[in-house]
């Protein structure tokens, strides 16, 4: 462990006094040209870093964080990402960091909507915004640039806003590359099914709809000659979706390969466990998580796209932390790796932080 340097060693060092020091460091009052040069010679080379805990406890400042993200039950992507929230918030306990979460419905806009002035009001220091609602995002984020808060998003990075930083993958190469995994599957002429959730406000979420488009443009430039059927079905509803499902499959018997893009392929593996559908149907979904692996190892999903979404948590809190109290400059757009997982991997791999 390098020297420990105090006020007054650096004083001796600069040839200035402690006083001058002190305004240097914690950049208050005024001194000479020359001091600051001499000081900021001393503190280069010496390495010096304050003692940012002790600054932070001694200034009595609590820097307060909110977290927008959609409600989970236990088990879910969202409850994986949250978890990289809660592992910064105690490693940055000591700074005087809390943060308070505030949750929507990701199928509903409006209940997007409705927690929008509850943010606008708020003593907080910073903001992560789950992107799902693109338009209402945008809304967000213009009131917040004009009350000065710096905000991160996640899940999808969103154009012509002042996010201080966006973790996430690239949305779109995602659904490219799914477009491959899929169409190396099947014959260029076979038909595709992409299955959609239905939600009130928007149609698609912001991520979704990137994927969506990257997948259709794999496909149409690599001579795909099959048709695209959009199937649109409930998050919760297993009795109205066997009854959208069924209809579907009976009246497309040709079908045998399909992609959702978000975490609820699972929801397909039930279905076709419970209809014991042919284990040739090709499957891509997105997400380690425990309900879609079950359906990895046993063939309904063929293929699962993960994005860390642990790392993508703890990442963005770390991001309003360097930025505010470190002062740093954070790179704006930071891509997580786009993960291809099959049954014969899912065991070697380890997404956590």
């Amino acid at each position: 462990m390098g020297k420990t340097y105090r006020i007054k060693d650096i004083a001796e060092l600069s040839g200035v006094s402690t006083g001058t020091v002190d305004r240097i460091l914690h950049n208050r009052g005024k001194v000479s040209e020359e001091a600051q040069k001499k000081v900021e010679k001393v503190l280069k080379e010496i390495d010096y870093h304050p003692n940012l805990i002790a600054r932070s406890l001694a200034l009595k400042k609590t820097y307060k964080f909110i977290t927008l993200i959609p409600s989970f039950s236990h088990g879910e992507y969202w409850e994986k990402l949250s978890e990289g929230i809660d592992k910064a918030e105690q490693e940055l306990f000591s700074y005087n960091i809390e943060i308070e979460r505030i949750y929507f419905n990701q199928y509903d806009k409006s209940s997007f909507d409705n927690v929008i002035p509850q943010i606008k009001e708020a003593d907080c220091q910073g903001v992560i915004i789950a992107t799902l609602f693109q338009e209402s995002v945008i809304q967000l984020t213009q009131q917040l640039d004009k009350l000065e808060i710096p905000y991160v998003l996640i899940d999808a990075f969103i154009e012509n806003t002042n996010c201080i930083a966006y973790y996430g993958t690239n949305s779109y190469d995602s659904g490219y590359i799914a477009g491959r995994l899929l169409f190396e599957q099947i014959h260029p002429e076979d038909s595709i099914a992409v299955f959609r959730f239905i939600r009130k406000g928007d149609l698609y979420s912001t991520q979704v709809m990137k994927r969506e488009e990257g997948f259709r443009n794999y496909l149409y430039s690599h001579d795909f000659q099959g048709k695209i059927h959009p199937v649109h079905i409930h998050a919760d509803e297993s009795n109205e979706n066997k009854e959208i499902l069924d209809s579907f499959f009976t009246s497309h018997e040709d079908i045998q390969a399909g992609i959702i893009f978000n975490s609820r392929a699972h929801v397909l593996g039930d279905y076709f466990q419970h209809q014991n559908v042919n284990r040739n149907f090709k499957l891509i979904g997105y997400d380690v998580i425990d309900s879609n692996l079950s359906y990895l190892n046993n063939g309904y999903i063929t293929h699962l796209i993960a994005q860390r979404p642990e790392v993508q948590g703890f990442n963005c809190v770390r991001a309003l932390f360097r930025h505010l109290i470190l002062k740093e400059n954070i790179e704006q757009i930071n891509y997580m790796p786009i993960d291809i997982l099959i049954k014969e991997n899912i065991k070697y791999y380890n997404n956590y932080i």
